[in-house]
């Protein structure tokens, strides 16, 4: 099958590209900077800036979007998030309404924040969100891609957890402090943390392509979701350090902005979607998660 991967330099992207590849795929790229591209990925990934160089696909996955977590939620800020997520995905629908033969199927990234704050509920996909930026900029995100379906294109949404994973992501963020016995929950660390090894996300993206049947909303977590205290605890233990250190809310308030919501709100995701149409997730438990990126 031949592939285009927006977002492929990204965190997902730099492993998924490979795994795609040695699954006898032909991976194409689609990314604002060609060369530095090549270099994070195996050869024989194709790189292209414009859309118009790229032959007709059999699949599209769309993972393109700046980082949310990577700066103050700024007005600007937060008009790059709507335009990395949105510009990017409306130009792929563009491009694949001009195709011959559109792709049989879209895997489009979404997140968590879709669902916005919802306490201890159990949270599937058929919850209903609660207003907030996170939901507004998933659901434009979500609307925009969904526009394939127009063309008979089969399109998946998968709603990212925190992703974790060797050299990069939320974890590469938190290790320096935990691994120097700095590490402690957050506010009171009640909330709950929907969160899932990059393994697995790579797996589900390969799942979905592989099934025809599979379409719409996907809750992309791990089955064993944890509260921020939980996780906490699940570090200490994998990194044999303590973790006394707990940050109060009213200091991520002051330090993050409205960005802190990202922190202390809570989403005690499901992936009942995916169990119930087969997916076996490989890490299951946060602790076999921690055990084996850390070993790495």
């Amino acid at each position: 099958m031949r592939i285009l991967v927006t977002g492929g330099s990204g965190f997902i992207g730099r492993l998924l590209c490979p795994e795609l590849q040695s699954s006898g795929h032909e991976v194409v790229v689609l990314t604002r900077s060609p060369q530095k591209t090549r270099k994070k990925l195996p050869e024989g990934v194709q790189c292209y800036a414009d859309l118009n160089s790229i032959e007709p696909c059999e699949a599209v996955i769309n993972l393109a979007g700046a980082g949310i977590a990577d700066k103050r939620w700024t007005e600007a800020r937060k008009q790059v998030l709507r335009a990395s997520r949105l510009e990017t995905t409306q130009a792929v629908i563009e491009w694949m309404s001009t195709l011959p033969v559109p792709p049989t199927v879209m895997i489009s990234a979404s997140a968590v924040g879709w669902y916005g704050e919802q306490g201890n509920a159990v949270i599937d996909e058929s919850t209903l969100p609660v207003p907030g930026f996170t939901h507004e900029l998933c659901e434009a995100w979500e609307q925009a891609a969904q526009q394939a379906e127009a063309l008979g294109v089969r399109v998946c949404r998968i709603r990212l957890g925190v992703v974790l994973g060797q050299g990069g992501g939320s974890l590469a963020k938190m290790l320096p402090a935990f691994k120097l016995g700095l590490g402690g929950r957050l506010g009171d660390g009640q909330q709950w943390m929907p969160w899932i090894h990059r393994q697995d996300v790579v797996r589900v993206v390969q799942f979905l392509l592989a099934h025809s049947e599979c379409s719409g909303p996907y809750n992309t977590t791990a089955p064993e979701p944890v509260t921020n205290a939980e996780f906490t605890q699940a570090m200490g233990r994998a990194l044999h350090k303590p973790t006394l250190l707990p940050v109060p809310s009213c200091m991520l308030s002051l330090a993050l902005g409205e960005m802190a919501s990202l922190l202390l709100g809570s989403a005690r995701l499901v992936p009942r979607r995916l169990q119930e149409e087969g997916f076996q997730f490989r890490y299951a438990t946060l602790d076999k998660a921690l055990a084996d990126i850390l070993a790495a």
